[in-house]
């Protein structure tokens, strides 16, 4: 399934969100399947969840049931349970030929970052030195600690594009690496080559997920033949 996180809910946490979703599938009489052992729990896949702070038009989700439902259906009942910003756009049943799991079918990431107080003509020569540099390197905090990550080497592109006189609006795609380079970590890459930092927090949306194709797009994943 793909879901979004929109409005309020873009300041959950990943943690509450799954919670969230699995009151959702229990309140609409999904059949799940459930692990083994003492303390079962029902068999559901994030597939790289959007940071906390960050909107998201595409985030996705595996969900094991123990038989057959109509996707639609499924879909139409968890939208009327889940909470407003929360919402299933799209669900459809896995296939063995489909290309693998869903996660195998996701290597990159699109966002959309708002940077009021920064204008146009100031992002793009931002934007231009940041895909001149052969590297830029900035800290980021991780569950391990602090580190160093190079921010440019996961960047496919960035575009700026047309929007409000005060407020660019930055379209970048990104690789999925480890450790993750988040749209705070583009902002950090901005504000080392260019001192670019916006006047109150950037605005991130993620537009897409799914595998890079040889021209630089995302395939949706859910797309036949994706994988």
């Amino acid at each position: 399934m793909r879901y979004a996180k929109r409005g309020r809910l873009r300041f959950t946490s990943h943690r509450d969100v799954a919670r969230a979703f699995e009151r959702a599938l229990r309140a609409a009489g999904v059949p799940m399947a459930y692990s083994q052992g003492f303390n079962p729990h029902p068999k559901v896949s994030w597939i790289n969840a959007a940071p906390t702070g960050a909107a998201s038009e595409a985030e996705y989700v595996e969900i094991q049931v123990v038989r057959r439902l109509d996707p639609d259906r499924v879909r139409t009942e968890l939208n009327a349970v889940l909470p407003d910003g929360i919402d299933v756009t799209d669900a459809l049943e896995s296939e063995p030929s489909a290309g693998g799991s869903l996660a195998d079918r996701i290597d990159a990431s699109r966002w959309s970052i708002e940077l009021p107080g920064v204008s146009r003509d100031t992002l793009v020569g931002a934007v231009d030195a940041l895909l001149a540099a052969p590297e830029v390197l900035v800290e980021k905090l991780t569950k391990d600690g602090r580190r160093t990550i190079d921010a440019r080497a996961a960047l496919v592109s960035a575009v700026v594009e047309d929007g409000p006189p005060h407020c660019g609006i930055l379209s970048v795609v990104v690789r999925q690496v480890s450790p993750a380079v988040r749209p705070d970590d583009v902002l950090s890459a901005l504000l080392v080559v260019a001192g670019v930092k916006p006047t109150v927090p950037a605005k991130a949306t993620r537009t897409a997920q799914g595998r890079l194709d040889d021209d630089g797009r995302i395939i949706d994943p859910l797309q036949r033949g994706a994988g």
